[in-house]
């Protein structure tokens, strides 16, 4: 089974799509795709299908929404029985890639492909190069898995409270990676590069204040003293008064750094994985 779930919603049985088009069974697919291989309570699927007042007929209306998914995995698996040209005997059934569990449901995977997991692999990858000074490498891994990121993730999927508060976690798992992948090009000089890129992800995350450091730090070795003073300004003001704060101490370091032009003193410290970076917005 490949799952796709970084963007539009897709998942296919033997390369054929058991992606339903009503909203309702579609949340429950989107949910037990995210967690491919591992039990899905019943619990979990009735409150992302009605919030915390589900109908009396809430398990009943469950089970349906489970039975249209089985009937296209069923057409998924007949096809692959009809391309065959030797079928052997006890194939698969339906039940058997969308389990019902004591306390849930489970799909199996079959070893197929997950962008999530690929996603979390090539970033640990990346990670790890980070850590060990593997700059080029870092960077590399890191595009790669920013890569299979083609929107939000499950951007056709009505979330209710359960994938709500997945999208949240995937997305902050993306900007993690987008932030390690920018400082591992500021460290291989690609400053001028990410200009255009920095302009765009500072205006969309007003308050990250990873971001426009890196924003700083390539405005400043671009020759833009001044536009990178700017740009800690304009944090500072949103900061100030969207959220009552001021920037961090690093920030703070990072705009005296840039005012004195001490170059050496405005290359960031690696950061490690424990510290790796939580978004801010």
């Amino acid at each position: 089974m490949d799952i796709e779930v970084l963007g539009a919603l897709a998942v296919q049985e033997n390369g054929v799509s058991i992606t339903p088009t009503a909203p309702k069974p579609r949340q429950v697919l989107a949910l037990l795709a995210l967690h491919a291989d591992r039990v899905v309570p019943v619990s979990a699927l009735i409150e992302e299908l009605w919030g915390t007042t589900p109908p009396r007929s809430a398990r009943t209306t469950l089970q349906t929404y489970v039975l249209q998914l089985r009937e296209l995995i069923a057409a998924a698996l007949e096809k692959d029985e009809r391309d065959d040209d030797e079928p052997e005997g006890g194939r698969r059934t339906a039940k058997d890639v969308l389990v019902t569990m004591p306390s849930g449901y489970l799909l199996v995977g079959g070893g197929g492909e997950s962008d999530v997991r690929t996603f979390e692999r090539l970033a640990g990858t990346g990670y790890r190069a980070m850590d060990a000074g593997d700059f080029p490498g870092a960077a590399r891994q890191l595009r790669e898995a920013l890569t299979l990121w083609s929107g939000t993730a499950f951007a056709d999927v009505q979330a209710g409270v359960q994938l709500d508060m997945e999208i949240k976690r995937l997305e902050e798992s993306r900007l993690c990676a987008l932030d390690q992948r920018i400082e591992a090009d500021l460290r291989l000089g690609r400053h001028r590069e990410l200009l255009a890129e920095l302009t765009v992800l500072v205006n969309r995350y007003r308050t990250h204040e990873s971001l426009h450091g890196q924003f700083m730090l390539a405005l400043y070795r671009s020759g833009r003293r001044g536009e990178a003073l700017e740009v800690y300004q304009r944090l500072r003001a949103t900061l100030v008064r969207d959220l009552g704060l001021e920037p961090s101490a690093g920030l703070r370091r990072l705009q005296r750094s840039i005012l004195t032009a001490n170059p050496e003193a405005t290359v960031p410290a690696p950061k490690t994985t424990k510290d790796r970076l939580v978004p801010t917005s």
